[in-house]
């Protein structure tokens, strides 16, 4: 392998939520290749890359090659992807590419957005008593064909939904967990903008619209959103 590419988690959009080592690469990157308009511009003007491009609208060959020649020459090279790449990231095929080049890959992990949206919250999304599991999922769409939101959402657990506010009626008609189950929408968690839509299965997808939202929002089901958390009880560390 001749050189590395670096794939970095910025975090969820607030600029502090980068990792210690994220943030390090970022500052020392000679091209930095970052996801658009999901990553902060704050965290774009803190690299000292003397390249820096938006990879929207940059097909799979273009990124490639604008990575491959840096790489090559021993410099370093940063893919910045919002969130965790692991999660939605895209990232498997570009590392596939590189490694066709001969260039090797490594992957530093980011704060992805369904935490921050917890945290946003103030809550758990695993409780014990109320949810001991979470399922993250995604709606059908350009790039997925079937979902499994009616099949998954049997399980009464929590489910943190991406990429689906576009269709959150759709997908809430999906949902088998009763219409009073607790849901919530978050917009843009922990940026300054952030907006949290709080309801239930039966209106979450209602008040999101009033509330002007439209894309670049998450949605979470289950009870660790009720006030109430039914079925909570004391976890064994506090016993």
């Amino acid at each position: 392998m001749q050189g590395k590419v670096w794939f970095v988690g910025a975090g969820p959009g607030d600029p502090e939520l980068i990792t210690v080592k994220g943030l390090s690469l970022l500052k020392d990157a000679d091209v930095l290749i970052y996801a658009g308009s999901l990553v902060n511009p704050e965290l774009i003007g803190r690299s000292n890359a003397t390249i820096k491009l938006d990879s929207r609208g940059m097909d799979l060959e273009e990124m490639v090659s604008s990575m491959e020649s840096t790489a090559k020459s021993g410099k370093t090279v940063v893919r910045l992807h919002s969130g965790d790449p692991s999660l939605y990231g895209a990232i498997v095929e570009q590392i596939e590419e590189l490694e066709k080049r001969g260039i090797a890959a490594e992957i530093v992990p980011g704060v992805s957005s369904l935490f921050a949206a917890a945290a946003a919250l103030g809550t758990q999304l695993t409780l014990r008593g109320v949810s001991e599991s979470l399922i993250v999922t995604r709606p059908a769409g350009k790039t997925l064909e079937y979902d499994q939101i009616r099949e998954l959402s049997r399980h009464g657990v929590t489910m943190v939904i991406f990429l689906g506010t576009e269709k959150l009626g759709e997908i809430t008609k999906k949902l088998t967990c009763p219409p009073g189950t607790p849901a919530a929408v978050i917009y843009h968690a922990s940026w300054p903008d952030q907006k949290i839509v709080r309801g239930t299965v039966g209106n979450i997808a209602k008040k999101a619209r009033e509330n002007g939202i439209e894309h670049t929002a998450l949605l979470v089901v289950g009870d660790v959103l009720g006030p109430e958390k039914k079925g909570h009880t004391r976890s064994y560390l506090y016993s």
